[in-house]
């Protein structure tokens, strides 16, 4: 089938989450023998905007910044999607995002389309002066594309708790009421949910849980890897240690840490945040972040970046579960050599859908204006990530597929089903 998207004289390359993600979904839809008519709709954003942002700069200068939101879906309710920053964003991984959100709300069944937004800068070179003008540009740019019923962001890649208060007070601002439910991921004081910042770990750990319940794995002689160590992989190996899991392997941006006697997490983590690398750490062996996807182990878990598993790597992976902490950390040409291992793979729209799943209890604590306890959300999550994991076990055993398809498929089925209910508006 062909792809709208690209120009036939374009050259596709493994490393277009894009295109990993659409050829996904060609599969699942050809198995799922959709409907032509809806076929059409889904692969298509609902909607782009390109942005070009001019800010003021702390040396009295302007600068202009490129920027994206791509709004994919809205069968089933609102779109949501996070925002990043950096230099590498581009209109195609946007897109894939926003896709993958569509999926990911669908798999885990909550009442929410996807979104993504981007904007190509350099953190880590702006003051907090000019990323707050940034933020507010951008969030004025988008008043008639986003809001509680049209478009939820979220933080994502370098954007924080703060950002979503600029965000949300921007939005305040101009609808002249304050609107807590305008974003997700705020600080609790301005209507954050207790649990998020670590609910995309939570929610790692619970499918982990579940695929060792499903191979009668014994937790406490589990190897686990862990390739990141930010809000996702750090709490991830955090929780995962807690529970009993030995952890044998972290990696950050700087560099990776092995020690098959297991590391102690909460060390590495404050080596972490004293000293910005894990260069120095004395208590393991120093490998590169390539490498540390190479080691054996039982679970590993990419927390990093897309196209991490490839198919230059997959031959050398040697764990038996693949749980995707980040998005789209394993490309299209590497799954069918990670099939041939027979490794496990629990993807991304399922594995990393803790995150959205919390900023959907935010969001409905912020509509509702009553909120619940850190351990009634941890309930609530838990009740949704099994139940995800559940249904897509069935659809695996119902179509004689991978976890894999079988996510796509669940979600496809789910999004199709909404929109056929809802007709087309012509």
């Amino acid at each position: 089938m062909a792809n709208p998207f690209v120009d036939d004289a374009k050259v596709i390359t493994e490393d277009n989450p894009f295109e990993s993600m659409m050829q996904r979904f060609d599969e699942a839809a050809t198995q799922l023998n959709l409907d032509p008519n809806i076929y059409k709709i889904l692969r298509w954003p609902n909607r782009e905007l390109t942005l070009y942002i001019p800010v003021l700069m702390d040396d009295g200068n302007y600068q202009v910044f490129t920027a994206y939101r791509v709004q994919h879906n809205f069968a089933r309710g609102p779109a949501k999607g996070g925002l990043r920053y950096s230099p590498d964003v581009t209109l195609d991984e946007v897109r894939a995002l926003a896709a993958w959100m569509t999926w990911k709300c669908a798999v885990v069944n909550i009442p929410f389309g996807g979104a993504k937004g981007g904007i190509i800068c350099d953190p880590r070179q702006m003051s907090p002066s000019e990323l707050e003008r940034l933020t507010r540009r951008y969030t004025a740019e988008l008043l008639d594309f986003i809001g509680p019923e049209r478009d939820v962001p979220a933080p994502d890649m370098n954007t924080n708790e703060q950002v979503m208060a600029w965000m949300m007070d921007t939005y305040s601002m101009h609808a002249r009421h304050t609107v807590t439910a305008a974003v997700t991921g705020k600080p609790v004081e301005l209507g954050g949910s207790q649990g998020r910042r670590e609910a995309t770990g939570r929610g790692l750990l619970i499918v982990c849980n579940e695929a060792c319940k499903k191979f009668d794995l014994e937790i406490e002689k589990t190897r686990v890897i862990i390739q990141g160590s930010g809000n996702v992989g750090g709490v991830a190996a955090r929780l995962m240690m807690l529970e009993g899991y030995k952890v044998v392997g972290m990696a950050d941006m700087t560099g990776a840490l092995y020690n098959p006697a297991g590391l102690d997490v909460d060390a590495v983590l404050g080596y972490l945040k004293e000293h910005k690398t894990v260069e120095g750490y004395a208590e393991a062996e120093h490998m590169s972040n390539e490498a540390i996807l190479e080691m054996d182990c039982d679970i590993l878990i990419p927390a990093a970046t897309e196209n991490q598993i490839n198919s230059q790597n997959a031959d050398r992976i040697k764990c038996r579960i693949l749980a995707e902490g980040a998005n789209g950390p394993t490309t299209a040409e590497a799954d069918e050599i990670i099939a041939e291992k027979e490794i496990y793979v629990i993807p991304d729209i399922l594995a990393n859908a803790g995150g959205v799943t919390v900023s959907y209890f935010e969001w409905v604590q912020n509509r509702m204006g009553f909120y619940w306890t850190e351990k009634e959300v941890n309930y609530r999550l838990k009740h949704i990530m099994v139940g995800g994991f559940e249904d897509v076990n069935r659809f695996c055993d119902k179509y004689k597929v991978s976890m894999r398809l079988a996510c796509y498929m669940l979600a496809i089925d789910r999004v199709a089903y909404d929109t056929h209910l809802r007709g087309i508006y012509a």
